[in-house]
C-alpha cells in the first residue's frame, strides 16, 4: 500500500506514473480524482496491457476504501506489473486529503 501524500508526491515527481480508478461505472461519474484514468475492477485485467504495455510503470490503483484496489494489485503484479500499488483508504482519503477531484 502507499498513502494518498506519497501517491500525490509520486505523480508529482513522475509524469509517467499511472493514477488508476477501479470502482464501478457509476462511482467514476459521481467523483473521481483528478487525472485518474477508469479501468474497472470488472475489466482491468482484460484491458491493462493495451493501456498500459509497459509492465514496469507505476500503477497506483485506488477504490472506495482500499480493499478492492489491493485485489487489483495482487493479480496485476501475478500478471507481471513489477510496480503496481494499492492507495491506502482510496477515494475517501483522497477526498479528506482535500486533494483535486473531478466528476463525469
Amino acid at each position: 500500500e502507499i498513502s494518498v501524500a506519497d501517491t500525490q508526491a509520486r505523480i508529482a515527481a513522475d509524469k509517467t506514473v499511472q493514477l488508476i480508478d477501479v470502482r464501478e461505472d457509476n462511482e467514476w461519474l459521481a467523483g473521481h480524482a483528478a487525472g485518474a484514468k477508469h479501468l474497472g475492477k470488472g475489466i482491468i485485467e482484460r484491458d491493462i496491457e493495451q493501456e498500459v504495455p509497459d509492465k514496469a510503470t507505476e500503477l497506483i490503483l485506488y477504490c472506495g476504501g482500499g480493499y478492492r484496489s489491493a485485489l487489483v494489485a495482487d493479480v496485476l503484479q501475478r500478471m507481471g506489473y513489477t510496480n503496481a500499488w494499492s492507495m491506502a483508504g482510496g477515494w475517501k482519503a483522497w477526498k479528506d486529503s482535500g486533494a483535486a477531484t473531478t466528476s463525469g
